[in-house]
């Protein structure tokens, strides 16, 4: 009877499991035929983000919801490879797709660990799942997942496998790919990263989040030190080196800003112009876009201009902290609450911002980010030391416990209160000689306002617009000699287009008749409208288009003679360089080459090519003498600062409007020109005696001593038709001794006096002819 009970119960058994596996067959041949097709593997083509490049190769800019560098399985360092495997499956090259002896440990593991404490997913099926599945955690999905595997491993090698794996994967951070990773957790390519930073690498895939080392670098570093182990146990590694790597520190770059270089601006505007092109696809062909922009120029730019502001912002005074919180009121959940403060306040780049804990024998205790306290002291609080108070709740300027305040470090380290400016600037350099855009500062900091004061701001270039007027009245017969009249005058609302007009010079003094050359160098404003005057509107309005300026944008009025029409810094820049290249126009630019995503040309601007487009726009002995009056504007005129460059090549011209609203300093050596301003966005007053020579010029010096660091003094050679001859000083007129050299046009040199010693009757005659 047991026989037969035990007969029948084996026929039954085997009967059931016949079904079952006829089952499984059946299931997986309909399920098999359903699996996608593997063309998204054979024909790998990820989403490889936007990236905008220096001249130099250095990365300046990246957009994509994906981070990416894709790379082959042969560039893939061996110890990564070994930390990959044996983080996630050290089988992978013995299996077929699903590791049958890993499901068996997995299955034995979670049994003795009363739950899910193991999975036993392959990297194969990993490839299935990030390609092809969701992550959804059910049967059905799995049985899909180890089906899809199988064919994916009869399809592609292994290393083709690992090799998708290896790019595709997501390794948290916005991080596609161990490449990108390493990228973004190191700042390293991946060929640069060591075992202890592939043993943190490898222990990502699991759960990005959770063993992020920017996010979460304590449990990042248990993962690590699991992976490390896999290897010693493996015997990819010996007990000695374990320990060693398990103690190794493993720097994180946490910066805000991961590229070489701030070139934010410089990055939107590239990236508006292939957005324009390719729409959403922009974001995912991996398009490269190698620019201008030079690296040495580019970080001196933008040291030049956030020093520049800080130190003007210095001078306005304190305007008090961002906000006040009240320390008393929350005991021990006082630690969140500063930083859920400090969250919500802005920061520029080393502008950091702190909260006042304790204020006493003129030093201030600061809480910052991350729990960490500094004390504030001496020098560190000279900006604030007047608003120093413990109790008086009354002054808003008050530096008391609670206050939210902004900190940065000098350069020798220390501490010190500073406050984030209100008010904006734009620095932008080109090549003369191809209009190749070598470094562009946009604004303060583009995180904080987008608005591109290089390409979008159009101001009133002031004074930094006279020579442009010069240059036409060099056409009309003037030269640097002729004696202007700088005496005040008045104009109706008829003569201006607006209203009742009575000019002055900046210092309200008067100089009477001068010299062209002294008045520009001087910024002689009645001298400037007198020129204007003299040579017609109408004439001069089209005589600066030449230059690339926008007629309607520079009515036909007066003012014109002291720059009240509206341009922007990369233009007049543009305009500057006319004067340095003896005459061409150019245009400007700042793309040289896009490329697809396997380096092919797409686009490309040859200089050879450049060169050959530049139209002559103004004689080269107008460019030449131009060039040397606006030296002279930093040889004695108002702009002598910047003869603490040593350089005699330099020269320039300031620019300030009316109640210093702009200051600008715009100027140039012979293979690079540079344009600085400063101003509000909602134009009001820089204050008083806040003009371009003090304002703007120190951050194009600041600039110019780097970028012409290595660059040899130039030399200004006159061009043909030029002629060099003596001239009385007082008058302009041509003397036979003494006097001091003038450069003139050939056909254009000024009456001969009748005595060189400037004593004659005739020469108020001839002084009265030349007089306007």
């Amino acid at each position: 009877m047991i026989t037969r009970w035990l007969y029948y119960s084996l026929i039954t058994f085997f009967a059931l499991s016949l079904i079952g596996v006829l089952l499984i067959i059946f299931a997986a041949l309909v399920t098999f035929s359903s699996l996608p097709s593997l063309n998204t593997l054979t024909d790998y083509q990820p989403k490889i983000p936007l990236r905008i490049y220096s001249e130099e190769g250095f990365l300046i800019g990246e957009f994509g919801a994906e981070r990416r560098n894709l790379v082959s399985i042969d560039a893939v360092p061996a110890h990564l490879k070994q930390a990959i495997l044996a983080a996630e499956d050290d089988r992978f090259y013995e299996h077929s797709g699903v590791d049958y002896l890993g499901v068996l440990r997995a299955a034995y593991s979670n049994f003795t660990a009363g739950g899910m404490r193991q999975g036993a997913s392959t990297i194969t099926m990993q490839v299935a799942r990030n390609f092809f599945l969701t992550r959804e955690k059910t049967l059905t999905r799995k049985f899909s997942e180890a089906l899809l595997a199988f064919k994916i491993e009869h399809s592609l090698s292994k290393d083709k496998i690992l090799e998708l794996y290896i790019n595709q994967i997501y390794l948290g951070q916005r991080s596609y790919g161990f490449a990108a990773a390493a990228q973004t957790y190191f700042g390293k390519p991946l060929q640069g990263i060591n075992l202890a930073e592939a043993a943190m690498l490898a222990g990502l895939p699991k759960a990005p989040s959770s063993f992020n080392p920017v996010v979460n670098p304590k449990r990042a570093k248990d993962r690590q030190r699991y992976v490390l182990s896999r290897l010693y146990k493996l015997n990819h590694i010996s007990e000695q080196e374990f320990k060693q790597l398990e103690n190794q520190p493993v720097p994180i770059v946490k910066q805000s800003r991961e590229f070489v270089m701030p070139a934010d601006y410089v990055a939107e505007m590239a990236r508006q112009i292939i957005y324009d092109r390719l729409n959403d696809e922009a974001y995912s062909r991996g398009i490269k876009v190698y620019t201008t922009i030079r690296q040495l120029d580019q970080r001196a730019a933008y040291r030049a201009l956030r020093s520049s502001v800080l130190e003007y912002d210095k001078r306005r005074g304190y305007r008090g902290p961002e906000a006040y919180i009240d320390l008393s009121k929350h005991g021990t959940d006082q630690e969140r609450v500063l930083e859920e403060t400090l969250d919500n306040i802005a920061e520029s780049d080393d502008i950091i911002p702190a909260i006042v804990l304790t204020v006493k024998n003129n030093e201030i205790q600061v809480y910052k980010k991350n729990g960490e306290t500094l004390v504030i002291q001496s020098e560190g609080l000279r900006f604030v030391e007047k608003h120093l108070n413990t109790r008086n709740t009354a002054d808003k300027k008050s530096i008391r416990p609670g206050a939210v305040i902004h900190i940065q470090q000098d350069s020798k380290k220390n501490w010190q209160v500073v406050q984030l400016p209100k008010v904006e600037a734009a620095l932008v350099s080109i090549d003369p000689n191809d209009g190749a855009i070598r470094a562009l500062i946009g604004g303060f900091d583009f995180h904080l306002n987008q608005f591109n004061h290089v390409t979008q701001a159009w101001r009133q270039p002031g004074s930094s617009f006279k020579p442009f007027i010069y240059s036409a009245s060099l056409e009309k017969g003037f030269t640097a000699a002729t004696i202007i009249n700088d005496a005040p005058l008045s104009f109706s609302a008829a003569q201006t287009g607006s209203k009742l007009w009575e000019p002055r010079n900046f210092d309200g003094k008067y100089s009477g008749p001068i010299r062209m050359r002294e008045a520009l160098a001087k910024s002689k404003n009645l001298a400037s409208i007198r020129i204007l005057q003299a040579i017609d509107l109408q004439y001069a309005q089209d005589y600066i288009a030449r230059f690339g300026f926008d007629a309607d944008k520079h009515p036909p009025y007066l003012p014109m003679a002291l720059g009240s029409g509206s341009v922007t810094p990369l233009q007049i820049a543009a305009g500057y360089a006319v004067f340095a290249n003896g005459g061409f126009r150019v245009k400007p630019y700042f793309i040289k080459r896009i490329e697809d995503n396997h380096g092919n040309i797409l686009e490309q601007v040859r200089r050879d090519s450049v060169l050959k487009e530049n139209k002559r726009v103004i004689d080269p002995r107008n460019a030449f003498i131009m060039t040397s009056m606006m030296q002279d504007v930093i040889n004695y005129g108002t702009a002598t600062r910047a003869k603490q460059l040593g350089r005699s090549d330099l020269a320039g011209k300031t620019g300030t409007t009316s109640n210093f609203v702009d200051a600008w300093f715009c100027g140039f050596q012979k293979n690079l020109v540079a344009a600085a301003w400063i101003g509000y966005d909602e134009p009001q007053s820089l204050g008083k005696n806040e003009t371009g020579g003090r304002a703007a010029l120190p951050m194009w010096i600041q600039y110019m001593k780097i970028a012409l660091k290595n660059e040899p003094i130039a030399k200004y050679t006159p061009p043909d038709g030029i002629t060099v001859d003596r001239i009385n000083p007082e008058t302009g007129l041509r003397v036979l001794s003494n006097g001091i050299t003038e450069y003139f046009f050939r056909e254009q040199l000024p009456p001969l006096s009748t005595d060189h010693l400037y004593e004659t009757e005739q020469a108020p005659q001839n002084l009265k002819d030349q007089l306007f």
